[in-house]
């Protein structure tokens, strides 16, 4: 006996696949009143189905003979190739369900000004390329606010610097960035080549409002407290820009990470001071909570920003978009 050909959807007839999911429950149970009770339909309904499917197929796929009940060879043909349909269509609505859950949603990144790499560039490039549908809400923050946030969940993750992860935090380290001196082109030192650490000491500061409060970047703090600086702090923000800004402006001397003005330095607008190897070293973390509730979406932001930095070197990582070191 030839097989029985389930009709083509291209032929332009309609094909009802709730049919074959009936035949198979009837199959199942091997009655008509069971499959009945089990889909809560009534036996009428389910012998009509029965008789369209058959009729559609030109082919007898069960008989009954009292109490008898028995499947024919094109009724086999049939189980298996519904059982086929029924379970890749299972899987087709499992995956999109899956699909679904992860591109759809919002993440909420608290960030520290300002975080100067390219690889960070690239990475937001390639995560709205993977997931297009996922908002993005990044809000700028000093670093020891973002650490309390995300401390209270109140954030997706955090990227921060921090010298010491509080408990039920996890961390990755992103940057490591050594901060060094500098004085802008309105400033007196600036384009000294022959400055001495002991005139540096009586300079005034322009300073990060968390250095101020000797909070995240209390190294710096240290650093003028070990060599004996007795300058005044005269001007802090909380913003990266903002302190260069004052720092070309000739208000005073101050820190900033030494990747992250290296254009400026080839402009003319800040002067590197000593001393030659820096002022400290900071390491700049993605933070977030252990214990968190996460959706798919910041699921995927996590797994995604770690995957994609350990693809590069701490140096590449710090790298300028020019791709200078």
């Amino acid at each position: 006996m030839s097989k029985p050909a389930l009709p083509d959807a291209r032929s332009g007839g309609r094909f009802d696949w709730n049919l074959l999911r009936t035949f198979l429950v009837i199959v199942q149970e091997r009655s008509i009143s069971a499959a009945a009770a089990k889909l809560h339909l009534t036996q009428s309904a389910v012998s009509q189905a029965l008789k369209r499917l058959e009729d559609q197929l030109e082919r007898r796929l069960i008989e009954r003979h009292n109490s008898a009940f028995t499947i024919t060879a094109a009724g086999e043909e049939v189980r298996r190739a519904a059982e086929a349909i029924h379970g890749n269509v299972s899987q087709l609505l499992t995956d999109v369900s899956q699909t679904e859950a992860e591109a759809v949603g919002r993440v909420h990144l608290l960030v520290a000004s300002r975080i100067h790499s390219a690889v960070y560039d690239e990475f937001w490039a390639d995560f709205h390329r993977e997931y297009p549908r996922i908002e993005v809400q990044l809000d700028v923050l000093p670093s020891s606010e973002i650490v309390t946030l995300v401390q209270q969940r109140a954030a997706t993750a955090g990227i921060a610097l921090c010298r010491q992860i509080p408990k039920r935090l996890e961390n990755k380290v992103f940057l490591q960035q050594r901060y060094a001196l500098f004085c802008g082109r309105n400033h007196a030192l600036f384009g000294r080549h022959d400055v001495r650490m002991d005139e540096l000491l009586g300079e005034n500061f322009v300073s990060f409002a968390s250095d101020a409060l000797g909070d995240s970047l209390s190294p710096l703090t240290i650093f003028r407290d070990q060599r004996g600086f007795n300058g005044r702090i005269v001007a802090a923000s909380s913003q990266h820009d903002e302190v260069k800004r004052l720092l070309i402006a000739g208000f005073g001397i101050g820190c900033l990470p030494e990747h992250s003005v290296r254009a400026d330095i080839e402009q003319g607008r800040l002067w590197r001071l000593p001393p030659g190897e820096g002022v400290c070293a900071v390491e700049l973390h993605l933070l977030w909570h252990r214990d968190a509730q996460r959706t798919p979406a910041e699921m995927a932001f996590l797994k995604h920003f770690r995957d994609f930095i350990d693809g590069y070197s701490m140096t590449e990582r710090l790298a300028s978009r020019d791709g200078g070191a």
